[in-house]
């Protein structure tokens, strides 16, 4: 279809300079005519001037122009939000009958936005890029499928809604919302707005929680009740007002993770009650732990152990070296000795249920203890106190604590003998054994076996290989876990669980060599770490552990065991109380079997293996996405008011009755109840041009002719 247009322009018969010239001329001869009062010399001015306009060669040029059509953006949401009820069907149906709208004129592009829920729906950054690439001219507006709940939502109309035309002159672009609901919908949420990441274990944990309702017909203060469940345990409600804070504490019962499941009751018709439920996770710490080293004697170690102690800061360390025995006396005077007196009844009568940790480095009695206080140290360990002893030469000698009650907790027994001493250069070893307890598996640089360790004993220092020790004490007998393996393949280090407490014996005194890199030196700080930490019964090193973690929708199960595993499934239990069985796998890792099971349901999962119960539950989702779930058009109204755009309910299933038909408007309104529209701008391209004089030859020789006479006729009656 082509459309007339006129513009005028001129094409000279003459070269510019000559026509000048000839109106200088003209000009010349008329003012000479005026000064001598011609009476016809008007009229032969105005006959010259249409002569030289006609040489002008004024034209009218016609133009050709073919219209081009418009392109409105379809800007259909299918971030997370918009996956709850029908939403997504009623968009996909809504965006297909748009899309192949047949409208003469205007091209309508599809333009997708998934969104990663964290960010929240950014529609309005898609409009900007999606309309980057469309000639502003032809741009005609935009239609948004939505739930409403848009995150980007600008204060000022942007740039591509209020564009610029070609005469400076601002105008709108409309803005049509098309909402996957049949009006605007309520909904509820809960939030934690204060938790604590860590408390002690055997106190409370305070956390801050607050119920929003949103939407018509709510107000603050709507009572609701708040269910709280720890770990699975039996919940209790606690009754909470909408829009207010409300603190909860929780007891935080022993060490390790702290799965707090919070949950509202329902809010009569809201849209979804994904967000009436969050979880808080707490890991539970010890308080400051209290550990009493005892040195024998002055040692090489002892720097090790002080480092390693006073380098945790949770630790409280007393420490004690053992200088001068009580049965010395070489005349020295009492005022001349430096010494503090070794306060024994203290620490081992009045005080030492307060330690959770004893450490006996080399000590040797000499009758400091009395047989009473051996007996406490005992008592210690099996009321729930751990005990770490490190043997040398004294251990076999006339001092020995095996010939004490301490013996008798003790894992392990070594004769009197000198030959049970072995003197000898070897690397230490993990058993088969310390290659699955969680204290030395994994230890790098760790001699895979025995035969391995003794073909490296003669060999000089290896990278990433375990350095030598010297002297190793070889006992006779032996019940716990022995994880390392010393010369002739002896035990090494030995662990064993005390009724309620746990002991732990290291038959060498050589273990800071590895702290000065004797041939490479080995992982001391770590194993003496790990020991202590296992003695004082850390979750993360038992021996038979059950874990449980969410991440991406996945819960992966995870059982480990030193020995044969007692079990090969697990029972799954949902939120929801629906349980079933999972076969568990075996892995690479030695004594360690997992299962990856797809999370379906949101709260706490309680895993069970017949002896141990864990429980795990996703981090809290604080993405943009879910903090309101409505179907709303609050967001958007006074947006889609400022650009004379409409806003259509779609309804609450798929249905084609609720969608608008899309059209082209020259003039109005530019929506109705059923219809929507988009402004014609009136893009085109020039196709042709054609000229048209504005003076015929005829007409301007008529028009020159008939002044000519005029000017004789005037001249004739004045004379």
């Amino acid at each position: 279809m082509s459309a007339v247009f006129a513009s005028v322009g001129f094409a000279p018969l003459l070269p510019l300079w000559l026509l000048a010239i000839l109106g200088l001329a003209a000009l010349v001869l008329c003012g000479w005519s005026l000064l001598n009062r011609s009476k016809g010399a008007i009229f032969r001015l105005t006959a010259l001037a249409v002569v030289l306009l006609w040489l002008a060669g004024p034209q009218r040029y016609h133009e050709q122009r073919r219209p081009l059509p418009q392109t409105a953006l379809l800007v259909v949401d299918q971030s997370p939000s918009m996956a709850l009820g029908q939403r997504a069907a009623i968009a996909r149906q809504a965006a297909d009958a748009l899309a192949h709208a047949k409208v003469p004129g205007l091209n309508i592009r599809t333009v997708t936005v998934r969104g990663n829920g964290h960010e929240g729906t950014r529609l309005f950054e898609a409009l900007e890029q999606a309309a980057a690439d469309i000639p502003a001219a032809q741009f005609a507006g935009t239609m948004m499928i939505t739930d409403g709940e848009i995150a980007d939502v600008p204060s000022a109309l942007p740039d591509r809604l209020h564009p610029t035309q070609e005469n400076g002159r601002h105008t709108t672009l409309p803005l049509h919302v098309l909402l996957t609901a049949s009006g605007e919908e309520k909904d509820r949420k809960l939030s934690i707005l204060e938790a604590p990441p860590y408390a002690i274990a055997g106190q409370t944990a305070k956390l801050r929680v607050q119920v929003d309702d949103m939407g018509p017909g709510t107000h603050p203060g709507t009572p609701a009740d708040l269910t709280v469940r720890i770990n699975g345990e039996t919940p209790r409600q606690i009754q909470v007002l909408s829009g207010t804070p409300q603190d909860i504490t929780v007891p935080v019962t022993q060490p390790g993770p702290l799965l707090v499941s919070l949950s509202v009751s329902a809010l009569g018709g809201e849209a979804s009650q994904l967000n009436n439920q969050t979880v808080a996770h707490i890991t539970g710490i010890r308080d400051r732990l209290k550990v009493l080293l005892i040195s024998g004697t002055p040692n090489q170690g002892e720097r090790v152990w002080r480092r390693l102690l006073k380098a945790d800061p949770s630790v409280d360390l007393i420490h004690f070296t053992i200088l001068r025995p009580p049965e010395k006396d070489d005349g020295t005077p009492l005022s001349d000795l430096a010494l503090i007196a070794f306060p024994v009844r203290e620490l081992f009568q009045e005080k030492i249920n307060q330690f959770d940790l004893i450490i006996l480095d080399g000590f040797e009695n000499r009758h400091i203890l009395p047989h009473s206080y051996l007996e406490n140290i005992a008592s210690f360990v099996r009321r729930g106190g751990g005990l770490l002893l490190t043997a040398g030469p004294e251990f076999i000698g006339p001092g020995s604590l095996q010939d004490t009650p301490v013996g008798d907790v003790l894992p392990a027994h070594v004769p009197p003998d000198q030959s049970n001493m072995l003197i000898s250069r070897f690397r230490p070893t993990l058993t088969d054994t310390g290659r699955r307890h969680p204290v030395t598996a994994s230890l790098p640089g760790a001699p895979k076996t025995a035969t391995e360790a003794d073909a490296l004993n003669s060999s000089s220092a290896i990278p990433g290989m375990w350095g030598p020790w010297y002297r190793a004490l070889r006992p006779d007998s032996t019940h716990g876990e022995v994880l390392m393996s010393g010369p002739q393949n002896s035990p090494l280090l030995v662990l064993d669980r005390v009724e309620q407490g746990r002991i732990a014996l290291l038959l060498s005194d050589q273990i800071w060599l590895w702290s000065r890199g004797e041939d490479g030196g080995g992982p001391q700080a770590e194993l003496l770490r790990r020991i202590s930490h296992w003695l004082m019964k850390e979750p993360e090193l038992e021996e038979e552990q059950l874990s449980a973690n969410i991440a991406a929708n996945t819960l992966e199960v995870s059982r480990r065991s030193i020995g044969t595993p007692a079990a090969t499934s697990i029972t799954l239990t949902a939120p929801s109380g629906q349980e079933q069985t999972v076969a568990l796998h075996t892995t690479d890792q030695e004594g360690t079997q997992v299962a990856h099971i797809p999370v379906t349901e949101s709260g706490i999962w309680r895993v069970s293996d017949g002896t141990h119960t864990t429980y795990a539950a996703p981090e809290q989702d604080n993405t943009r996405e879910l903090a309101d779930l409505r179907t709303t058009a609050t967001r958007v109204a006074d947006m889609v008011k400022m650009t004379g755009g409409g806003i259509f309910w779609l309804g609450d299933a798929p249905s084609t009755a609720h969608i608008p038909t899309p059209r082209m408007a020259t003039s109005g309104a530019l929506s109705g109840t059923d219809w929507l529209a988009f402004a014609q701008r009136n893009a085109h391209v020039v196709t042709g041009r054609t000229p048209i004089p504005l003076i015929p030859a005829p007409l301007a020789m008529l028009l020159a002719l008939a002044l000519l006479f005029a000017a004789w006729w005037r001249e004739g009656r004045a004379g």
